[in-house]
């Protein structure tokens, strides 16, 4: 996808409706933050040596050391994406998500099922449905608000693929699922077969698209996007591709 370029605020805003994701174009103060938040990713990959998937991704959740307004440093967390989502009072240390050449390779103790599902279907999901137990159950345990993507570095190719407009359909199905729960016992419904049948619907309805983003820009994702990452393909590249995710929460009756 290419790079978002002189786009008003109105035309971000439809796409978000439309297609649940937006890159906004570049701005000074997230390219700053973006070079804050390098350094720092740097010095933790250096201090962290775990990773997933045959050594091919460091999952870093909470691994940046940003401060409870999203700064790093004297670098504030700032930029024209704040005009699209609702800001929390206090943010979560983000996500340091890192793609290194040759993702995703099969853990030993991850079945077939669930490689092919990685390798074929960019492990494809939204967020906060966590998978629980030996059958792997999901539950919605994490309602987050929205999703920040930040790019730390300039790569080749995207670490991250979305299928527009999956989240009208999300919404759909889990609005239907919930309609005659009371939203403090949504944690408490097994929504494992709605979620695997609304996806299903996703694959077969919306296309699959790359989100090309540079370090300066922003990627921000409605909660109910069907997002993954994608595989490491022919690039001859070998650099790690590094973006920084925030999804703060809110309260379960928002998530609808």
């Amino acid at each position: 996808m290419a790079s978002a370029v002189h786009r008003s605020t109105e035309a971000i805003a439809h796409d978000l409706h439309r297609d649940g994701f937006a890159v906004l174009p570049f701005d000074a103060a997230v390219a700053a933050w973006a070079d804050a938040a390098r350094v720092a990713a740097l010095r933790v990959l250096s201090e962290n040596t775990e990773r997933r998937h045959g050594g091919t991704w460091f999952v870093g959740v909470d691994a940046l050391p940003n401060a409870e307004d999203g700064s790093i440093g004297d670098v504030p967390l700032a930029g024209a994406w704040r005009h699209h989502v609702t800001t929390p009072r206090v943010w979560h240390r983000a996500q340091l998500s890192v793609v290194f050449p040759g993702y995703p390779q099969q853990d030993p103790d991850e079945s077939d099922t669930a490689y092919r599902f990685r390798r074929d279907r960019d492990a494809a999901h939204i967020d906060g449905l966590l998978p629980e137990g030996p059958s792997k159950r999901r539950h919605l345990r994490e309602p987050h608000g929205f999703i920040l993507g930040v790019p730390l570095n300039d790569v080749s190719a995207s670490p991250l693929v979305v299928w527009p407009g999956s989240h009208h359909l999300i919404h759909t199905a889990f609005a239907r699922a919930f309609a005659s729960c009371h939203p403090d016992t949504w944690p408490d419904q097994d929504v494992t077969e709605i979620y695997q049948d609304v996806r299903r619907l996703v694959f077969a309805e919306c296309r699959r698209v790359a989100v090309r983003a540079q370090p300066g820009e922003a990627i921000v994702l409605h909660r109910h996007l069907v997002h993954g990452v994608a595989p490491w393909g022919d690039s001859n590249e070998r650099r790690p591709r590094m973006v920084a995710y925030f999804r703060p929460l809110v309260p379960f009756a928002d998530w609808l």
